[in-house]
């Protein structure tokens, strides 16, 4: 049987992952909904992770959250805290995963772009238990029930909420539903189950008045996102982020790796001669080539995997672009990076640990590329999640 031991530590920093790091006798510990500068008492167990039972010295930062289930609800991480005090504290974040991971001690500016801080959610996942809809607790499969709107998501996300929550009431609902996304362009709104004991049928979307495709209208053109297609889920920040990713592409020849539904490669493409945009995914090959089409776009679509892709690609672009998912590029897309060359590299990622070492391997001794510019971009307020932009140029 595990023990615990409860004391009263003083809280140092932020970590990532959403906890802030404090010291019990030498030893590192993970505490929720603190920060940096508070005095806690804390239920330690044999975990890293502990459990907070009080603060007994708050922070002058610290802030009513603005939701009643925060700390219950394990969606938010920093609900308590300022938005200013979150993007520094994000920032300091992102240079120390630099600095640990990669090994990279990056003084130059970090750039910032936000937008606001609630009601930004365009896509939500929502968990079903007991005839009840909501999310996970913390670390947990217990159901928060969301009972009224929820902060984070967009006007028409919480009105497509409170519809489904009027809709589980009918005997028609499929009780054998366990979990759903919902998506908006705030007009039209997309259902999707994600977790159920068995095929959902047509009927149900029918029902529920659920789209085929989301049709996205950016500056940019205009996006279909099928039911299995990414999309980023900021709603204020889609093209704050486009522009952050693409400022410094310029020549005859980009590849657009990862590319989703084209989000980069459709600007790509009236910036460039040849385009190359890389997708396994076939919903989203799917999407990408209709949206090329409505953009009246020339872009070559390569269904595939990017390293089997890059394996077999002989030219040196002048620009690559790569928005690879948590895992990050990993050794054997870095490998293809490295042989082709290209002048200028843009990385897109959601995740600063995987970011960080792929950006070490490509300005390692082997290579020549220098970091130019990096940009965090805040798309999750209230969380600890952030997207950055790492613009690397062959020296």
């Amino acid at each position: 049987m595990e023990t615990s031991i409860v004391n009263e530590v003083a809280i140092e920093k932020w970590v990532y992952g959403g906890d802030a790091l404090a010291r019990v006798d030498g030893r590192v510990v993970l505490a929720p909904f603190v920060l940096p500068g508070e005095t806690a008492r804390l239920d330690i167990g044999e975990d890293i992770h502990a459990n907070l039972l009080e603060v007994t010295a708050a922070s002058a930062e610290r802030v009513a959250p603005p939701c009643p289930l925060f700390t219950r609800c394990g969606g938010c991480h920093y609900q308590h805290a300022p938005y200013d005090f979150q993007v520094a504290r994000k920032v300091e974040i992102l240079r120390e995963q630099f600095r640990r991971v990669g090994k990279i001690e990056y003084t130059g500016e970090i750039e910032t772009v936000t937008g606001p801080p609630l009601g930004y959610r365009n896509r939500a996942q929502l968990h079903i238990r007991n005839g009840q809809i909501g999310y996970l607790a913390p670390r947990s499969h217990t159901l928060v029930p969301v009972t009224d709107e929820c902060p984070l998501l967009s006007p028409r996300l919480n009105q497509a909420l409170a519809d489904i929550r009027t809709l589980m009431k009918d005997s028609r609902f499929p009780r054998f539903v366990h979990s759903l996304e919902i998506f908006t362009n705030e007009t039209d709104v997309q259902i999707n189950a994600l977790e159920a004991d068995r095929p959902v049928a047509k009927s149900f979307y029918e029902w529920t008045r659920s789209v085929v495709a989301v049709e996205y209208a950016t500056s940019f053109g205009t996006f279909r996102v099928s039911p299995r297609s990414f999309f980023q889920v900021n709603r204020f920040l889609i093209e704050p982020l486009m522009d952050a990713a693409l400022q410094n592409a310029a020549g005859k020849t980009a590849l657009d790796l990862y590319a989703g539904v084209g989000l980069f490669a459709l600007p790509l493409a009236r910036k460039f001669d040849n385009v190359i945009a890389v997708e396994s995914g076939v919903s989203a090959a799917r999407d990408m080539e209709v949206n090329a089409a409505q953009a009246e776009v020339k872009l070559k679509i390569e269904q595939a995997r990017v390293e089997d892709f890059l394996r077999e690609f002989k030219e040196t672009p002048d620009y690559i672009l790569a928005d690879p998912p948590r895992a990050g590029l990993g050794k054997a897309v870095v490998k293809e990076l490295e042989r082709l060359a290209p002048p200028r590299i843009t990385i897109v990622s959601c995740d600063p640990a995987t970011l960080a070492r792929d950006v070490a391997a490509l300005v390692g001794n082997k290579t020549s590329y220098k970091i130019d510019r990096m940009i965090l971009v805040d798309l999750f307020p209230q969380t600890y999640h952030l997207e950055t932009i790492v613009h690397l140029h062959r020296a």
